[in-house]
């Protein structure tokens, strides 16, 4: 991509100052975070992105997106705004209404999304010339950064769509314009901000309802959520799961020993089997709604199955590694709500190692009055998953702890990500499975990269 800084300022409706020829071939909204040729967005948060475009310029910015006049090269330019982050939405809404023949996919959900949006550039890839939302790039800054970074030739955007509060998703799909839908599972993360479960539905709804009457909403046929989902959209539906009654049907699922999923995926393109790279029985249902959108778009079932076979995804997510000692360290610490550590325990009951299953569970954050149920909810899912030692770590987590105990599992309770350390690498022997899963703000990541290195080697 390139535009001058006097096309921005159109786009955006801003004012130049400085020089209006100077070129922008990229975005970034951190001043550490960008190439030379940049406009760098000073977003204001808990910091202002003003106080960093001195250090933008330094590094190569030639263009700066402002809400007041800052220093700059004489070289340069600055674009004033009355609001940095709209006019960056702006400025991709402006990109997308120039494309004539790329198709957009907006991928949302209460759990998946990141997996699911990289299956399905998987499944795209081998016939299509994919660009997908980098990491979870997924919010108001996320996905316009996105679009605005598709490459010249681009035939399918995969944007992924998060929400934190009612209304985030229709905004992003007015940048957007997605024409297919996916829709992973309805749950309860982020319920403290988005009103409880009346208030996720009707949020991730958002994106079924932006798809044109041309287009196809994917759903999940085994989520109590989707016949609501269904109903709100004027798209094609296909429904996606195990549910025989499904379009597109996931057959039994069979895990390798690194549980890795394997199984038939029938659909009106016809039966395909399946096997995939990524862990865990949930990712069979991610990987099935990925092939679904590829076969939609026209892609043929062998190649989606072969693309789905060399799919990775993200860090933190049911990566699986053995320490020099024998410790086997299943990390699915990037994020944690209840759908999701539902899945996560699945996997280690799955899973048979040699030694003890024990589960690092940090708290799950922002579930508002739905947190004590639900962490109490966790210890039980521990005792189905056989779990021989558990660590709840934070102040939601003592709940579970206390529950866990009066189930019988041998459980400790840590107050934080240190002290979980230290309880973790303490107790663990080589031969156990050692599950790590909380919400970002625990940081449990940490605890899983010590015992892959070796800290409860004996």
């Amino acid at each position: 991509m390139g535009m001058t800084a006097a096309a921005l300022a159109a786009a955006v409706d801003g004012v130049i100052v400085g020089d209006p020829d100077a070129v922008v071939t990229s975005f970034a909204i951190d001043s550490r975070d960008l190439e030379p040729g940049a406009c760098f967005v000073a977003l204001r948060g808990v910091r202002d992105g003003h106080d960093f475009a001195a250090d933008a310029f330094a590094r190569g910015a030639t263009v700066a997106l402002v809400a007041r006049e800052v220093d700059h090269p004489a070289a340069a330019a600055l674009v004033v705004v009355d609001d940095p982050l709209g006019a960056l939405a702006r400025a991709a809404a402006h990109t997308r209404a120039a494309w004539t023949d790329v198709t957009v996919v907006g991928i949302t959900g209460s759990v998946g999304k990141t997996s699911t949006k990289d299956l399905t550039a998987a499944a795209l890839g081998g016939a299509r010339r994919v660009h997908a939302s980098r990491g979870s790039f997924n919010n108001e800054s996320g996905l316009p950064l996105t679009l605005l970074h598709t490459p010249g030739g681009t035939e399918v955007v995969i944007a992924e769509m998060g929400a934190r509060f009612p209304g985030n998703i229709a905004d992003l799909c007015l940048v957007a314009r997605p024409s297919v839908g996916v829709v992973t599972r309805v749950g309860l993360a982020h319920a403290a901000h988005l009103g409880g479960p009346a208030g996720i539905l009707e949020t991730k709804g958002e994106l079924v309802e932006a798809l044109p009457a041309s287009g196809t909403a994917v759903l999940n046929a085994d989520d109590p959520a989707s016949p609501a989902l269904a109903a709100r959209t004027a798209a094609r539906v296909l429904t996606v799961g195990r549910r025989p009654d499904a379009d597109v049907v996931v057959g039994e699922i069979v895990l390798d020993r690194d549980l890795r999923p394997r199984f038939a995926l029938a659909s009106p393109w016809g039966t395909v089997e399946v096997a995939l790279a990524v862990r865990g029985e949930h990712q069979a249902q991610n990987a099935a709604m990925a092939a679904t959108v590829g076969l939609v778009l026209g892609v043929a079932p062998e190649s989606v199955a072969a693309g789905l076979a060399r799919a990775e995804t993200a860090s933190g997510r049911m990566e699986l590694a053995t320490s020099p000692g024998g410790v086997v360290v299943i990390n699915d610490a990037y994020n944690a709500n209840p759908d999701s550590v539902r899945a996560a325990l699945a996997s280690l009951r799955a899973y048979r190692p040699t030694g003890r299953r024990v589960a690092v569970l940090g708290d799950m954050l922002e579930l508002g009055g739905h947190a004590e149920a639900e962490h109490a909810a966790v210890a039980d899912l521990a005792a189905t998953a056989g779990v021989d030692l558990l660590v709840a770590v934070g102040p939601h987590s003592a709940v579970t702890a206390a529950h866990a105990a009066r189930a019988g599992i041998e459980t400790l309770h840590a107050a934080d990500r240190d002290e979980a350390r230290a309880l973790v690498t303490a107790r663990v022997r080589p031969g156990d499975a050692v599950l790590l899963k909380a919400s970002r703000g625990i940081g449990l990541e940490t605890v899983a990269d010590a015992l892959a290195r070796g800290e409860a080697d004996r």
